[in-house]
């Protein structure tokens, strides 16, 4: 009976065969041959000839195929897919993925479909992002293309990958479970042989005690160390040299060697220091698992702390829903102490919520009327009804978990730097390994073997592959939590070089928002008095100039309003008709000094001006001060051509002010100074800072700005704290600072143990306790990032 060609299970009497290359090859059932006939009617042969594992059976039945189809119901959709303008977005979690081939094959074939516009497979969390035309390519028919190629595809979802990570640590610790247990037996025959150093020990006890300790050794190096070959292997079919390839040579090499001892009864067995070795190993394993897995607890813990349920309020009453079935438009209520379900608009009440999940900040921020609040925040005191603005895949809570995948997705150059050097360092040490070989075979044949497993095993460069990643990591959730959101990975490298930061004005230095600054009353009229009429005149205005007016007063009766667009309103109180606007339309004085001025007119005679400014934020004077301290020159880039500009340049002691600049004149100006050298850091929240902000070495934009600037930047920061921007690149030269000792200690470990196992002073056994020491070091100094 023969093997399916495609998917590696017994072909029963069933007669399915496709030619292949000239040769005829047997399928067990009529899935995988059409799971085959697609590969090849695709033009994707050579997948076969590439993969390091059996594809996954091609038995979708067409009850599948169907339930597919409710993929495309938009109340569906609505979960998991996110608007990208005229394109649709979803993160897929795909089953049956072994290898960097089945990556390949899935998005070539995939790419045939017409209106996908980006795929990315990541085989090592099992995730494919994916991006279509929804009027040329349906969800459903993309579902298809993963099973038509022999793969099963569903929406991404929290618990689901949680389930996966859960079933991967489970693995290692079976793996891990095995490997200790068995080593400790092999150990304790061991025993017995090493007391023939001592004492007389009879030829079969030692015969016996090998046997047994073979036995044992053997489901280790099959089923425990199984990971490491399947790494190695793989590696070395796309062409590159990984730690594993050295690890898997140790381990097979000196396994064999141990059986050729054990069955002609000549030279040492080494089965303690394998069983050892690979127990150490998986342990370090386990532990790089966890550390990569930190960030995403981050965002997994942002998703549970949406509540299950909902108080959703209706005409006919209350009612408990599901929380993920709420819809845009609908309100609910949320009582003091609960958590928000949804992003919403408040409607009633009056609160204080607790946004430190979101912006890092301890202290409750009040919201009330108008407000707009987000889901997984507190509601700390008082009840609340919402209207829901948002779907949950569009809340900020969702919009923080894509973004941060996004980030960890990206490779930052500190990365691909550790990558290169252990490549050519696993060359380095396999060519020092096989001179080691010959030197001790022409001096002491018997330990040129054991001489080089130690070389090895003691050098294998398990910690410089860990000294990046888990540093990077644990920075990456570290500045989550306080409030700082990484979109791409090379902000961290940037914030330790740049030499200059750019800052817009409105929004970013300032708060955005318009405050009355001074009333001048003409002669004998009363200026709280004129300040109500302001009031009922813009009251039904959403200007932000109008809410500078706005008082906890009862408003006063207008008639006849009128506004005039461009110029500002009118209206008639207390039978006087009144103009409100500015100096250009009632033709008032225009030689006032900075600030912008308002100007109210009763019968066609002023009688008042208001001055209004856009205040400064309260952390900007000390931001502008650290920076300095710190040696970086500071820019205020502003599109505003006023005085205003001037005056806040001048309060906050900024170093350059370009005022007046168009939003391609903002990112010229950034190339000019990159021409001139300069590493910048641009800081920004508008539409037009959108440009300069992609532009930028690393930009931030400000929470509160436009989706845009948000999409457009390299970090956000959640709580619109400037001086989160100090703490980042705190952060970040702490990060390198660890990243440079956990380069330090690998490299240094390396050099310092190679004479020694070259040199036939170190046994296997302590050679892999020593490196798998030195990863468990390289990890605990990357996690001291989580306490700066």
């Amino acid at each position: 009976m023969s093997d399916c060609f495609h998917c590696g299970e017994p072909v029963g009497t069933a007669d399915y065969a496709l030619e292949i290359k000239g040769i005829k090859q047997p399928f067990c059932c009529p899935g995988c041959q059409a799971v085959a006939e697609t590969i090849l009617g695709s033009g994707l042969a050579s997948y076969y000839e590439h993969r390091t594992a059996p594809g996954a059976k091609g038995d979708l039945v067409p009850e599948e195929l169907l339930a597919m189809a409710n993929y495309d119901l938009a109340e569906v959709q609505q979960e998991f897919v996110t608007e990208q303008g005229a394109e649709r977005e979803i993160q897929l979690t795909v089953e049956g993925l072994t290898c960097a081939a089945c990556a390949w094959l899935i998005e070539r074939h995939l790419f045939t479909l017409p209106g996908l516009r980006y795929i990315n497979v990541n085989t090592t969390t099992h995730r494919a992002r994916v991006r279509w035309d929804p009027e040329q390519l349906s969800l459903s028919d993309l579902l298809k293309g993963f099973a038509a190629v022999g793969y099963r595809a569903y929406p991404f979802q929290t618990h689901s990958q949680e389930a996966l990570y859960a079933k991967e640590v489970k693995s290692y610790l079976y793996r891990m479970g095995l490997a200790g247990l068995g080593s400790m037996q092999v150990m304790m025959c061991s025993v017995a042989l090493y007391m023939d150093l001592f004492v007389s020990v009879e030829q079969e006890f030692i015969v016996y005690f090998q046997w047994i300790s073979l036995l044992l050794s053997t489901p280790i190096m099959l089923y425990s160390a199984q990971p490491f070959y399947v790494n190695a292997w793989r590696s070395l079919r796309q062409g590159h040299l990984s730690m594993d390839v050295s690890v898997s040579l140790a381990l097979i090499g000196a396994f064999i060697a141990s059986i050729w001892a054990t069955v002609f009864n000549t030279g040492e067995v080494y089965y303690d220091s394998i069983t050892m070795f690979v127990f150490f190993l998986l342990l370090g394993r386990l532990l790089e698992l966890r550390a990569r897995r930190k960030a995403s607890e981050s965002s997994s813990n942002l998703a549970r702390m949406i509540p299950v349920m909902a108080t959703l309020v209706e005409a006919q009453g209350e009612r408990l829903v599901a929380a993920k079935t709420l819809k845009v438009g609908d309100q609910i209520r949320v009582l003091a102490g609960a958590t928000l379900p949804a992003d919403g608009i408040v409607l009633e009440g009056r609160a204080s919520i607790d946004e430190s999940m979101l912006t890092g900040e301890p202290l409750p921020e009040v919201r009330q009327v108008g407000d707009q609040v987000f889901a997984g925040t507190i509601n700390s005191d008082s009840p609340l009804l919402l209207r829901i603005s948002h779907p949950m895949s569009e809340s900020r809570i969702a919009q923080i978990m894509r973004l941060q995948d996004s980030a960890l997705d990206e490779k930052p150059a500190l990365a691909l730097m550790a990558d290169i050097i252990s490549r050519y360092f696993i060359l380095v040490l396999l060519l020092i390994a096989a001179a080691v070989w010959l030197f001790w075979h022409f001096h002491a044949p018997e330990k040129a073997f054991w001489v080089t497993l130690s070389v090895l095993v003691a050098t294998c460069p398990c910690a410089l592959s860990l000294a990046t990643p888990t540093a990077l990591t644990t920075a990456t959730a570290r500045l989550t939590r306080s409030g700082i959101l990484l979109r791409r990975g090379h902000v961290l490298d940037v914030l330790t070089q740049a030499n200059r930061v750019v800052l817009d004005k409105t929004g970013t230095l300032t708060t955005g928002e318009i405050r009355l600054k001074r009333i001048q009353a003409m002669e004998g009229q009363d200026g709280h008095y004129l300040q109500r009429i302001a009031a009922a005149l813009e009251s039904r205005s959403e200007h932000p100039i109008a809410r500078a007016f706005r008082l906890g007063e009862v408003l006063l009766p207008v008639s006849d309003y009128r506004l005039e667009i461009g110029c500002g309103v009118a209206g008639n109180i207390d039978g006087k008709a009144y103009r409100l606007g500015s100096a250009q339309w009632l033709k008032a004085p225009t030689d006032f000094e900075q600030g912008l001025s308002i100007w109210l007119e009763e019968e066609g005679l002023l009688v008042a001006r208001f001055e209004l400014e856009d205040t400064l934020r309260p952390d900007a004077p000390a931001l502008i001060l650290a920076l300095q301290q710190a040696g970086l020159a500071v820019t205020m880039l502003t599109g505003d051509s006023s005085v205003q500009a001037e005056r806040v340049a001048a309060e906050l002691g900024i170093d350059e002010l370009v005022k007046g600049v168009t939003p391609d004149g903002k990112l010229d100006y950034l190339k000019a100074r990159e021409r001139k050298g300069d590493v910048s850091i641009m800081v920004g929240d508008g539409v037009n800072d959108a440009p300069v902000l992609a532009g930028a070495h690393a930009s931030f934009a400000m929470a509160g700005g436009t989706d845009l600037a948000k999409n457009s930047a390299d970090a956000i920061l959640l709580g619109d704290d400037l001086c989160k921007l100090l703490e980042a690149r705190r952060l970040a030269r702490h990060t390198r600072r660890i990243i440079r000792q956990n380069f330090a200690w690998s490299l240094g470990y390396n050099l310092l143990v190679l004479p020694l196992a070259a040199s036939g002073w170190l046994p296997p056994y302590l050679a892999a306790a020593g490196m798998s020491l030195s990863s468990l070091i390289v990890v605990s100094n990357s996690m001291r990032l989580n306490k700066l």
